[in-house]
């Protein structure tokens, strides 16, 4: 029961990290990457597809990327989706090649996607306690029912404790890495 639990909680809290790699992942900076555009859908005979789907998304540059359609009659409906996904791009058709440059972002804008990346932490963080919160009121629960003795109560608490601050000393450290990011021109 003891293990079962520990694990059930560290997997949950890799969880809570993928989720947050994620949501950094999505926070723009000025350099390009590819995977900005992997939330972008296009529609492809009916149906919305994701946009490295239907084209080759590449790096051209530093602050470029480039967009190669699979099927060159998929040139507009590509370029349509970009400009209406919200993500502040401006494509540009190029023969048979889009071209999204990244625009150079403000001081004021920085600071306020640091933000917006403080609070996805802090929200990753809030998730890890529950987590921790969570497994400890099992251990409770079954020590209440004679399930398990103080003692081990007391061990797996601790272990929980200890998953909990690693946990969060890698939120942290991946914070600190993207708040680096944000704030270099």
């Amino acid at each position: 029961m003891i293990a079962d639990t520990k694990k059930s909680a560290e997997t949950r809290m890799s969880k809570a990290l993928e989720a947050l790699k994620n949501n950094f992942a999505k926070v723009r900076t000025g350099r390009a990457h590819s995977g900005m555009l992997d939330t972008v859908h296009v529609e492809y005979y009916g149906a919305m597809t994701p946009i490295n789907g239907v084209a080759n998304v590449t790096l051209l540059d530093a602050r470029t990327i480039g967009v190669q359609p699979f099927e060159k009659k998929m040139i507009q409906a590509i370029e349509k989706a970009i400009r209406e996904a919200d993500l502040g791009l401006n494509p540009s058709v190029n023969s048979d090649i889009i071209r999204v440059p990244m625009p150079m972002m403000s001081e004021e804008r920085r600071k306020e996607l640091v933000k917006l990346v403080k609070g996805e932490a802090e929200d990753a963080r809030v998730a890890v306690r529950n987590v921790r919160r969570d497994a400890n009121n099992t251990f409770k629960d079954a020590l209440k029912k004679k399930e398990i003795s103080e003692d081990e109560e007391r061990r797996a608490q601790d272990e929980v404790q200890k998953m909990t601050d690693n946990t969060i000393k890698e939120i942290d450290k991946m914070f600190a890495v993207k708040e680096a990011e944000l704030m270099s021109v």
